[in-house]
């Protein structure tokens, strides 16, 4: 039978150990990186210039144009990365965002979807011609020598990477980042959106950032 000074010292022991442990755990949360889609979920941090997001490019567009970020100035630009060859999501959040583009009515003009593929060895000018006409009419997609797309895809801290799929060169898929972008007029971070979100939360956050009423 445990003495009750021993019992008394035992529970203090285990105190001072789940103390330790609390403030151990709490520390690590403090300090641990944070995944992408925390550190990117407030606009704010991006506009005051904490999380620097986007920046110029130089490509060339679905009709063969050579065109620079400064073109859509005066537009909000929603930006998708993604490729041609993509078997499933791309064409998911391509979808939702002409839904989205839709469900906005009028506002939608103020909008300029694009699509910069991480993949511009398959998706030359005359694939993305072709392909952008799935979604939207309005759709813009953008591709361009390998070191561009490097530049646009880091301006972005967009994540892609090749994954083998059998013995030819082509044998592959593109594992990438599936965020879409909403940049302001002026080509600045307004916020993004997590792969699969709603239409309608889309259109409705756009919404806002377009302004004048209904």
């Amino acid at each position: 039978m445990i003495s009750k000074p021993s019992y008394l010292l035992i529970a203090a022991m285990l105190a001072a150990l789940a103390a330790i442990a609390l403030a151990a755990y709490v520390a690590w949360q403090v300090t641990r990186p944070k995944p992408i889609a925390t550190v990117f979920e407030s606009p704010s941090l991006a506009i005051s210039g904490q999380i620097a997001i986007g920046g110029p490019f130089a490509l060339t567009d679905h009709k063969g144009q050579q065109v620079t970020d400064k073109h859509f100035r005066g537009k909000l630009m929603l930006v998708y990365f993604g490729y041609g060859f993509c078997p499933d999501i791309c064409p998911t959040e391509l979808q939702n965002i002409a839904i989205a583009l839709d469900e906005m009515g009028h506002k939608a003009l103020a909008v300029q979807p694009i699509f910069i593929t991480v993949d511009p060895e398959r998706d030359t000018v005359t694939y993305l011609a072709e392909y952008v006409k799935n979604f939207h009419s309005r759709l813009v997609g953008l591709t361009g020598p390998q070191p561009e797309i490097d530049k646009v895809v880091s301006a972005y801290r967009v994540y892609h990477a090749r994954v083998k799929t059998g013995p030819d060169d082509d044998d592959y898929l593109v594992d990438h980042t599936g965020y879409v972008y909403l940049m302001g007029r002026d080509g600045s971070f307004l916020t993004m959106f997590r792969g699969g979100t709603v239409p309608k939360k889309i259109a409705r956050t756009i919404a806002e950032f377009v302004g004048g009423g209904d």
